[in-house]
């Protein structure tokens, strides 16, 4: 198909030869070092096109001195508006197209052949690195990116993650390190209920009365419970009038046991006023990876499925992390959220690293073995984005890796648009298009996912 006709006029404009190619619509050129990615920023002076290499982030603070500007990321609606405006499907990453100031990163000139995104169909626009100068005319070009490579950590080891925490802390608040970390950080201890419910996990002897009992002392958590029966996302018959109602007639005692332990972790930090733009919220983001990581071990073998309710807990605790960052870190998680709207395709990984040396990944699994929490959870939350884990447990890292991505497909969550290797499928001997329904299937009950999680962030 022909590239859309702004595109075409401006490559003829500037005497650009090139020649397209078709991307399938579930490829993606995240992380591909000779593709372009687009950002749309903005200040009080207008808006711009930036572009950099695709396995890159842009570094905010490094492009608002380099302009002596204060860029935010543009909202969905202006993008929307400004893609209509020029009948085009996403923001291409062909210079001078959008009829607005173009800063390109300097990487992007070091390509011998450089795939553009069009706009439109998935056409991939192929052009020689000499073409593309001709389009740099009137752009500013500098250095303000970062390799996405350089900020990948080379070590798993729990222990560095504690080091790297402690680091962070020092240089980044004013709280006095003392002998033990958690003592700095003065955090909640583990709620009662979920200390009562951990022990009920691992009584042999426990029944629906203990679980019924627990639940029912802490009535806002009781009344989440019974919601979350009641809700036609379970399509249970009858109305569900109690507790031991939902445990029996529909959710079942391990989901119980586990929706109710995340809810009461969930509680013990304070939801963030700040966050960043366009990105699902956090009860929305936790209510949506627990019922795709459910789906996804329902598509699995019978005999080669690991425990759905430590899956399912995973999945609700999946981002706890960031809560964290946002009590630890208050002033620097404004930066954050700001340049993760700035790279809203990037692994957030990246950025924290970048801008704390810490992630939220390595600080909710640390939290969670202060509390004692199963070592599956705490590895799940740990290595969910490290696609290459096969350590102890790791099926739950990489179900969460696998579920995150499909869920992004669907414009849900915060993963970063990178492929899903073939391995991880093999590993959890999950068929891929098996995994696809499953996720298609949560999307599809969206209405009552969302009311759930209006429910819980209340």
């Amino acid at each position: 198909m022909p590239v859309p006709a702004v595109i075409e006029t401006t490559l003829n404009k500037h005497d650009i030869t090139f020649s397209t190619t078709q991307l399938h619509p579930s490829t993606s050129l995240s992380n591909d070092s000779c593709s372009a990615s687009v950002s749309l920023l903005q200040d009080s002076s207008g808006k711009v096109q930036v572009l950099y290499r695709s396995d890159c982030i842009i570094d905010v603070d490094t492009l608002n001195r380099m302009t002596d500007r204060n860029f935010k990321a543009c909202g969905q609606e202006d993008v929307l508006n400004l893609c209509n405006q020029h009948q085009l499907e996403r923001l291409p990453t062909v210079p001078h197209a959008l009829g607005i100031p173009v800063i390109i990163d300097q990487a992007l000139l070091d390509i011998n052949i450089l795939k553009l995104d069009s706009g439109g169909d998935y056409d991939i626009i192929n052009i020689d690195g000499n073409e593309f100068q001709k389009l740099t005319d009137g752009a500013i070009v500098s250095d303000f990116a970062i390799s996405e490579q350089q900020l990948q950590s080379s070590s798993l080891d729990d222990a560095e993650d504690v080091s790297q925490i402690t680091t962070a802390v020092a240089n980044f608040t004013q709280l006095r390190i003392k002998q033990r970390l958690e003592e700095t950080l003065e955090f909640p201890p583990l709620p009662e209920t979920a200390q009562r419910i951990i022990k009920l996990r691992v009584d042999p002897n426990a029944d629906i009365k203990d679980l019924t009992d627990i639940v029912e002392t802490d009535p806002a958590l009781a009344a989440q419970v019974v919601s979350w029966a009641a809700s036609p996302y379970y399509a249970a018959p009858g109305k569900i009038k109690s507790v031991h109602d939902a445990i029996v007639r529909v959710l079942g005692f391990d989901l119980v046991l586990n929706l109710s332990l995340g809810l009461a972790l969930g509680k013990t930090l304070n939801l963030p006023k700040d966050q960043a733009k366009g990105f699902t919220p956090y009860w929305h983001q936790a209510v949506y990876a627990a019922a795709a990581v459910e789906a996804l071990v329902g598509a699995i073998p019978p005999k080669e499925r690991p425990a759905m309710g430590m899956a399912y807990l995973s999945g609700l605790l999946h981002n706890f992390g960031y809560l964290i960052l946002a009590e630890v870190f208050p002033p620097h998680f404004s930066s954050i959220c700001r340049y993760q709207e700035a790279n809203p395709f990037s692994n957030h990984c990246h950025i924290e690293r970048h801008l704390l040396g810490v992630t939220r990944e390595q600080l909710g699994a640390w939290l969670m073995r202060l509390w004692n929490m199963p070592e599956e959870v705490c590895k799940a939350l740990r290595f969910q984005n490290e696609a290459a884990y096969d350590g102890e447990d790791s099926s739950y890292a990489n179900l969460l890796y696998i579920a995150m991505r499909l869920l992004r497909s669907h414009g849900i969550g915060d993963a970063a648009s990178n492929p899903i290797p073939d391995e991880l499928y093999q590993h959890l001997h999950l068929d891929p298009e098996k995994a696809k329904e499953a996720i298609e299937k949560v999307v599809e009950g969206s209405k009552e996912l969302n009311a759930m999680a209006t429910n819980m962030a209340a």
